[in-house]
């Protein structure tokens, strides 16, 4: 591990050119068939889910993708859902369970989208409603923090039975320069509040809020993309040959205790 600082490594967690979920689906699987929208309002792009097949065996993925380049950021509105996007992973993540399909979650989102036609679609009640659902799956739900990891927004495809982040990935409940903001009402002090947040993948692995780090070359994960996939492939392989083993009631309720505990 390096000893970077936490707001260094909330700008790597930022890069244009880190990889993101759509680089680690063509990557990491085959025969990857996108389904779309929620079967209520719409189909979000910045969340994307289908069924594929990883090492052979059928899995569901579901992937907060931010886009990579300007036009296809804006596209995927920079990777922060709405609702419908928190709708269609639910709706994908029950399909896997009514098929015995492990649930295989790419986390990268600053946080859910807090526009106005958001919050009148439920973004709350939407994001509520995963966590609730998600708890009570009777397959395995594997997530890994790609790149940023904010707030409900990570959390609304999080609830899983094993969390992993990348090296120079960040998980927090609110970004630095909010939290800043709203502590010192001063959000230039964002690096201030990243060195005392405990975001780091270090900090929350000794903290037991994630079970591995998977390692990146020494300024960020876009330096070798392959090594960093290869490394994502290896903890997805044994996480989920463990979890396989495991009978559904003994599943959900690991991961029920497993939030409690935190």
């Amino acid at each position: 591990m390096s000893n970077k600082g936490a707001w260094e490594r909330v700008q790597i967690a930022r890069k244009m050119n880190r990889p993101t979920a759509a680089y680690y689906i063509e990557k990491l699987f085959t025969s990857f068939l996108e389904l779309h929208g929620d079967r209520n309002y719409a189909d979000d792009s910045a969340i994307i889910g289908g069924i594929a097949m990883f090492e052979g065996k059928p899995v569901t993925v579901i992937a907060e993708e931010k886009g990579k380049d300007l036009s296809e950021k804006q596209k995927r509105n920079f990777g922060m859902p709405n609702p419908e996007g928190y709708r269609k992973a639910l709706r994908l993540m029950k399909q896997a369970e009514k098929f015995n399909r492990p649930i295989i979650c790419f986390i990268d989102t600053s946080g859910a989208y807090c526009g106005v036609g958001a919050e009148e679609r439920g973004q709350g009640e939407a994001i509520a409603t995963n966590l609730m659902e998600m708890m009570a799956l009777k397959v395995p739900v594997v997530s890994v923090v790609i790149g940023e990891g904010g707030s409900g927004g990570a959390l609304a495809i999080g609830v899983a039975n094993r969390v992993a982040m990348l090296e120079n990935a960040v998980y927090s409940i609110l970004s630095p320069e909010g939290f800043s903001a709203i502590l010192w009402k001063d959000s230039t002090k964002a690096p201030q509040a990243a060195g005392v947040m405990k975001i780091t993948a270090e900090e929350l692995l000794s903290l037991n809020i994630i079970e591995a780090i998977i390692a990146e070359p020494e300024e960020g994960a876009h330096q070798d993309p392959k090594m960093v996939a290869e490394g994502v492939r290896e903890y997805l392989n044994k996480t989920l040959t463990e979890l396989t083993a495991l009978d559904g009631e003994t599943l959900s309720e690991q991961r029920y205790q497993r939030f409690r505990s935190l």
